[in-house]
């Protein structure tokens, strides 16, 4: 067989054998997500942690120029050729994608792991949000002393970072596999683009740096750095991510952590309530202080500042991805955070 086969076939190879594994969850989770995965995370964090900026940014702008570069370079070449060319770079890349991070999207799922029940009723999501409203209500007023004053949060980006280690600590005493050490939160060089995206922040699987949006509104920062954190500690659902992010942000010493979390929960279950029963959240709405609400304001302005055609194209994109990568209900996997939240937090208040 030539050599310029070789890398394209072995694509095909990790395509079917991903297709295999997909019926091995246990497997993945024992000897990938607690094991391999583990060393290698930790290996990267270490390594890279300390460096100020992100790495991972840096190697995709290169790759990225890299990439034109190399196709004007060989523009008289052969399609066929450049097609080779082009597969057996995206041979590697994909075996190094599923190898540093990506077998974690065929562990086994958060709902087992924790013995948490997947379906619930109308009613146990109305009370469970009626608890959210209340918590949040109490958060906002200690941090603002009025009800109406939407939360400014004082801190610094890069205090954020240090402080979110405080709520994985607390997470990990009552669920060890939430254990986080070796931080590497960065804030993201390409952080304009991921705005125009639609995108508060990602983990690049190469580096396992954390990357998050240095644009975004800051009293939804912490959990954006919450949820990120999760993905580097090995879980690919987006759903499950919001969930872990959300029990580091309530478990964490800090106020506005806490609201920070308690918001951004409030908001997916009270959407969930109007997809599903107009009356209900009206009712609902008129119980949350005015100030979380210019709150959502403010995240609404934001984000229609850079609301075009390209953060629909890569929301697109990204649905797709997800789908491709285990998670079936694409980018509305999300809207499993709902389900996860309520179902863990019966008969509890939250905390």
């Amino acid at each position: 067989m030539k050599r310029k086969y070789i890398l394209p076939l072995f694509l095909l190879i990790q395509l079917l054998l991903l297709k295999i594994l997909a019926f091995f969850p246990e497997t993945v989770e024992r000897f990938y997500s607690n094991g391999l995965y583990l060393w290698l995370s930790k290996c990267s964090r270490w390594i890279l942690g300390s460096i100020p900026f992100s790495v991972g940014d840096i190697v995709y702008s290169f790759v990225g120029f890299y990439a034109l570069y190399w196709l004007y370079k060989n523009r008289k070449i052969q399609w066929i050729v450049k097609v080779w060319s082009i597969l057996s770079f995206v041979s590697v890349a994909y075996f190094l994608f599923h190898l540093l991070w990506a077998f974690n999207y065929y562990r086994v799922p958060l709902f087992e792991k924790m013995k948490i029940k997947r379906e619930y009723t109308e009613q146990e999501l109305v009370l469970f949000t009626e608890k959210l409203i209340t918590q949040t209500n109490a958060v906002h007023i200690a941090i603002t002393k009025d009800r109406l004053k939407k939360v400014v949060n004082p801190y610094s980006q890069d205090s954020i970072f240090k402080l979110t280690q405080n709520g994985y600590d607390q997470l990990a005493k009552e669920h060890a596999y939430f254990e986080y050490k070796i931080p590497s939160q960065k804030k993201s060089l390409l952080s304009l683009p991921l705005t125009y995206m639609g995108f508060g922040g990602y983990l690049n699987p190469f580096t396992n740096e954390a990357q998050v949006n240095d644009k975004l509104p800051m009293y939804g920062f912490p959990n954006v750095v919450c949820h990120e954190m999760a993905h580097q500690i090995g879980f690919g659902s987006e759903s499950e991510c919001n969930f872990i992010g959300f029990l580091a942000g309530v478990k964490n010493e800090d106020l506005y952590f806490q609201y920070s979390a308690l918001s951004n929960a409030l908001r997916y279950c009270m959407s969930n309530i109007g997809m599903k029963n107009e009356k209900e959240f009206d009712r609902l709405k008129v119980k949350i202080n005015p100030g979380i609400i210019k709150n959502y304001q403010e995240s609404e302005t934001f984000w229609q500042q850079y609301d075009t055609f390209i953060d629909k194209a890569f929301h697109a994109f990204y649905d797709q991805y997800l789908k491709s990568n285990q998670q079936e209900e694409g980018i509305d996997n999300y809207s499993k955070f709902v389900d996860l939240l309520v179902n863990y937090y019966k008969g509890k208040e939250v905390q």
